[in-house]
């Protein structure tokens, strides 16, 4: 009892300090249902036990292991690394707010309008965002607007880089997967033909020859596809989510009305983001 009390409470402790972030249910339930798909079209096609015929030892070795070989010898190690890593966050929703956001920038703004640039030094504490912290700090040091937007932009390009490199070898196990998937195939059709004394064994020979076909479709479409599309799209979110963040301080450096900012970063939406976003304290001056 003490045990399970013990679990619990780390659990809790972890859930409220925003450790563990939100499951993506459509990702999750999207990887199972591509396995129930494939279950049932083998099961409707022959029977429970034609799921065994579908597990090959060689044709998984030559199929997984050639295309990781791949690459791995297209990326650096820990690039490598890095990129398979990042696939816990395939399953992770991650809170991208744009009201928010827009809200702290607001927030900010006011308190620039009403007590100077140098009362943010106060404000940025408060502040988790460590690419608006940054910003804001560079403003309160009276830092040029050009050198700022050029500080900011070159940040963001590098954290969209690193976003890359994780994509990229997501992409490239997607091209590698099928293309060994044929290897294999034409080694059995190699061995096969070579063997041809029975001819009741081409069929069965025949179809392990096709199974790493299989095998490579299945990581490309089912693993591979979804994954680097997922990190895209969160990559394509965040950089969203940067820019606002950019144009917001230098409209605070600025000095503009808080107003302006407001209608200024809520273009980066679409129509009905922007009518579902409500920030607080924009009319204030």
């Amino acid at each position: 009892m003490i045990f399970r009390f013990n679990i619990m409470v780390l659990l809790e402790e972890k859930i409220r300090d925003g450790r563990w972030m939100k499951l993506d249910i459509a990702s999750l339930v999207g990887i199972l249902l591509g396995v129930v798909v494939f279950i049932f079209g083998v099961i409707s096609g022959s029977s429970v036990a034609g799921l065994k015929s579908m597990f090959d030892p060689p044709s998984l070795i030559i199929t997984i292991g050639g295309s990781l070989s791949a690459v791995l010898a297209s990326n650096k190690l820990q690039d490598f690394i890095g990129g398979f890593k990042s696939v816990s966050l395939f399953f992770q929703q991650k809170a991208q707010n744009p009201g928010e956001v827009i809200q702290n920038i607001i927030d900010l703004s006011n308190t620039a309008r009403k007590e100077g640039l140098l009362a943010l030094e106060e404000a940025a504490n408060g502040i988790e965002d460590d690419f608006l912290k940054k910003g804001i700090m560079l403003v309160v040091d009276g830092t040029d607007p050009e050198l700022v937007r050029g500080i900011l932009e070159t940040d963001l390009s590098c954290i969209e880089a690193r976003h890359k490199t994780k994509i990229g070898v997501w992409e490239k196990w997607g091209e590698m997967g099928p293309a060994w998937g044929m290897i294999g195939t034409l080694i059995g059709l190699v061995l096969m033909l070579n063997d041809m004394d029975d001819p009741s064994a081409i069929g069965p020979a025949m179809a392990v020859a096709l199974i790493t076909t299989l095998y490579g479709s299945l990581i490309a479409n089912w693993l591979c596809g979804p994954i680097s599309s997922k990190l895209k799209v969160n990559n394509e979110i965040e950089m969203m989510m940067k820019e606002i963040t950019v144009e917001g301080i230098l409209s605070i450096q600025a000095g503009e009305n808080p107003r302006v900012i407001e209608e200024k970063l809520k273009s980066f939406l679409s129509p009905s983001e922007r009518n579902n976003t409500a920030t607080e304290g924009g009319g204030e001056e």
